[in-house]
């Protein structure tokens, strides 16, 4: 799929949502994860609560249950095996409290807004996707709109029949903008599954790093740190992100209208 896709005009953007243009770090799932299951008795590092960050947030409890040490857990205090209802009992209670945390990490990433202005003046339209349920993001939405960053559309995993890695979110932003075909559209997110479900769908896909949940470290927390530590902790992610099929890896968003004139130009690194 990557090989056959050619330079186009981009005519559509659509970007994560936490990790991306909100919540540097991505950091309000982590809270939420592990006290759900610490309702359960099941203790979480958070570590263990990031893994799998980017898939809708039953998937990523799912997950969570695959992991040998928290299946453990489960199985010593319930006496049982984990099963499906274990997951949408754990979801019922999560959700709540997502609704609750998600909402002291609305602060939009530096960037991000100087970013979209130079994209929506070249008449590119602005998508968004996320792992979040409806009732989650619709808060969030009007934070951002707040503070000068409201998308034309916006969809969550909640409201398909599959969240990410399926391309449904990113296919549903296309038919609600009127914009195809795939390859004049990019993905931008900061996990695996954001760049998962980009390539599900035949659109460009660009992984950010410094900001997002591969890196999980707030502004201050990353600027601590020395350049070399930095260094490392960007290769480190940017090499998951590669792997996982990006066509392109940014630190931050400030550099993504110099990735779109690369794929428009043609004059890029990617064999395309």
């Amino acid at each position: 799929m990557k090989d056959a896709m050619k330079p186009t005009k981009i005519e559509l953007v659509i970007f994560d949502w936490a990790g991306t243009t909100i919540d540097h770090g991505c950091f309000a799932p982590i809270s939420a994860f592990i006290k759900a299951f610490q309702a359960c008795g099941v203790e979480l590092t958070p570590s263990q609560a990031r893994g799998p960050m980017g898939l809708h947030k039953r998937d990523h409890i799912r997950c969570l249950f695959q992991i040998d040490e928290i299946a453990a857990q489960w199985k010593a205090i319930h006496q049982n095996s984990w099963s499906e209802s274990d997951v949408e009992h754990i979801y019922e209670t999560f959700t709540p409290l997502q609704v609750d945390e998600a909402q002291n990490y609305t602060d939009l990433i530096s960037g991000v807004s100087e970013t979209v202005s130079q994209l929506k003046a070249r008449g590119i339209k602005i998508g968004a996707t996320t792992g979040y349920p409806r009732i989650v993001l619709e808060p969030i939405l009007k934070v951002a709109e707040a503070q000068g960053y409201a998308p034309d559309f916006t969809m969550c995993a909640d409201e398909v029949p599959a969240g990410r890695p399926a391309p449904w979110m990113i296919y549903r932003n296309m038919e609600a903008l009127n914009i195809f075909p795939p390859g004049s559209v990019v993905k931008v997110g900061d996990t695996v599954p954001d760049i998962e479900a980009g390539l599900n769908a035949g659109t460009w896909t660009v992984g950010l790093t410094q900001t997002g949940s591969e890196v999980g470290l707030t502004v201050a927390e990353f600027d601590a740190l020395n350049s070399d530590q930095q260094h490392k902790l960007l290769q480190t992610a940017e090499t998951k992100l590669k792997n996982a099929g990006a066509h392109f890896v940014i630190p931050t968003l400030k550099e993504l209208p110099e990735i779109i004139n690369q794929i428009e130009s043609g004059e890029h690194e990617n064999g395309r």
